[in-house]
């Protein structure tokens, strides 16, 4: 024991170093935040999941740099006198390879074990999240009856099922409807949504509700009700209120009423899939729609909050 200390004038002795954790770095607490914004951006606009990923990239690399870095190495001594030839030769012999820090090993293992988990967790969840936006929402085309049950100049609300394949209440949906006659040689007709634009609460018509029309279909039950004196929609749930054309007239709705494409086929009126709307310029036949790809409930489309929605398509 007491040849294995240092005395004055004799040569150095090594101690082996301890394993030590890594100093503290800004680089985990950045990583999760590009992470953060990465998530964010998918959502809202793939700039900021772009600028999320390269930040990711960049603060994980630097952290897993620095992780790696930090082992603490032995303190380098005096070199002490030559050996004899012979007795380098039977070290050269004798010295072992050199092996893989075991603290090295145990950082790059905790961080493929936790990139493993976060894996298996956030994937799952960003399909869940994300794929519904690629994927088709499956409207059906829903045939309403002849357009002959649509007068001129007069509103109807027109009560049916949107999916053939989900009876009952869940798919049933109800639209505004005005025939607003020919147009340039081709049928003109005003179908708002009564979905509200803040929160997806059902409007209701400003007028006298007719007596209920039922027409059987190729989409199943029409319930058709001749609305008289029409003076815009109403939102009984917070208060939201919209014009004939169904422009945000008070309230907390962010956009104008949604609408639908629609079609004549054989004589009888076909909607087509819902679109949102921001804003609409004119009446009837006339009207210019400021059209965008369907959103959901108090998302804006238009406005300086535009820049966080997808861009715009105009239908004229």
């Amino acid at each position: 024991m007491a040849d294995e200390l240092e005395r004055p004038g004799g040569e150095p002795v090594e101690h082996e170093a301890e394993p030590h954790l890594p100093s503290p770095t800004i680089w985990p607490f950045a990583f999760a935040g590009g992470v953060a914004l990465l998530l964010v951006g998918l959502i809202i606009n793939w700039i900021l999941a772009a600028i999320g990923a390269v930040l990711v990239l960049v603060f994980g690399f630097l952290w897993i740099r620095e992780a790696t870095s930090e082992v603490r190495r032995p303190p380098v001594a005096a070199p002490p006198a030559a050996p004899p030839v012979s007795e380098l030769a039977v070290a050269e012999e004798e010295e072992e390879p050199e092996r893989y820090p075991r603290s090295v090993f145990l950082e790059m293992s905790t961080l493929g074990v936790g990139a493993l988990i976060g894996g298996i967790v956030t994937v799952p969840a960003l399909g869940f999240m994300i794929a519904p936006a690629f994927v088709d929402q499956g409207y059906d085309d829903v045939d309403l009856g002849p357009l002959t049950n649509f007068p001129q100049n007069e509103w109807v609300t027109a009560t049916f099922q949107s999916n053939r394949d989900e009876p009952g209440n869940v798919s049933k949906r109800t639209a505004f409807i005005r025939n607003n006659g020919v147009a340039d040689g081709v049928p003109s007709l005003t179908i708002i949504s009564n979905r509200c634009a803040h929160m997806g609460c059902p409007t209701q018509p400003g007028g006298l509700l007719q007596k209920p029309n039922e027409v059987q279909t190729d989409s199943g039950t029409v319930t058709l009700r001749v609305t008289q004196g029409l003076s815009g929609f109403t939102c009984p749930c917070h208060g939201g209120a919209y014009d004939n054309e169904g422009n945000r007239t008070a309230g907390p709705p962010v956009r104008a009423l949604d609408r639908y494409e629609f079609l004549i086929r054989e004589g009888n009126l076909v909607l087509g899939k819902p679109y949102s709307v921001g804003k609409v310029i004119g009446e009837g036949a006339n009207a210019k729609i400021e059209a965008y790809r369907l959103a959901d409930p108090g998302q804006h489309v238009d406005g300086p909050e535009k820049v966080f929605y997808p861009p715009k398509f105009w239908i004229p």
